[in-house]
């Protein structure tokens, strides 16, 4: 059975950091890509980075580019995001997703065939 459980969330000041994990089970995690998707109060849900199967390609949408980085351990069947100089607009629920589909890209819709793991929430505070 499939569990992806996340952590690392927390209250930070602007400026600030955190490292999110998420660790999963009941699926080859070294033969899924994946990716961290972010939803604020009021929003609709949004990619904010992804990783192929093997962790050598990485996607970053605008807003965190050049703050985040994404990896995955596949030894520890663990997904991280490091998030750094936090913004209050950084504020929301984050959701760690993996593709459906082996050796496949996680997909960049949050309607898409990929499995979300219940969230973590990060806030930060100006």
């Amino acid at each position: 059975q499939l569990q992806m459980v996340e952590s690392g969330g927390g209250l930070v000041q602007a400026g600030g950091s955190l490292r999110l994990s998420c660790t999963v089970s009941g699926l080859e995690f070294d033969k899924y890509g994946m990716g961290w998707f972010r939803q604020a109060p009021g929003k609709e849900r949004e990619i904010t980075s992804s990783i192929n199967w093997s962790g050598t390609t990485t996607y970053y949408t605008d807003s965190v580019k050049g703050r985040f980085t994404i990896s995955k351990d596949n030894a520890k069947s663990t997904l991280y995001l490091e998030m750094n100089s936090l913004k209050p607009e950084d504020t929301a629920m984050y959701y760690c997703a993996a593709s459906r589909f082996p050796y496949s890209g996680v997909s960049h819709s949050p309607s898409g065939p990929s499995y979300f793991g219940q969230g973590t929430q990060v806030t930060v505070s100006s």
